[in-house]
């Protein structure tokens, strides 16, 4: 059974904010959800049958645009740029 502090966790990895007064429903909610989810498990499902008619095709890479024929293209649209590289911010930290 999922716990407010589960949730509280969990929205935090999601990086949304739920009230504290919430919490409670949420959780109550994520175990109906995971019961719900967890119906896949009882599907029979025979193995190595495709579930649909259709497969993947590769083309060969026969004819690849040369090197840098884009570069100056895309990096005319970079909001920031660092030389030929778009700059970000930063969003994950390495303490």
């Amino acid at each position: 059974m999922a716990t407010t502090d589960d949730v509280r966790k969990l929205a935090e990895l999601a990086r949304i904010e739920v009230p504290e007064d919430r919490l409670p429903k949420f959780a109550a909610e994520f175990d109906q959800i995971l019961a719900y989810v967890g119906q896949l498990n009882e599907l029979s499902v025979g193995k190595g049958e495709p579930l649909l008619p259709y497969e993947n095709v590769m083309r060969k890479d026969t004819d690849p645009t040369p090197r840098g024929t884009w570069t100056e293209a895309l990096v005319e649209q970079f909001p920031k740029k660092d030389g030929n590289s778009l700059s970000v911010k930063q969003i994950i930290s390495h303490d």
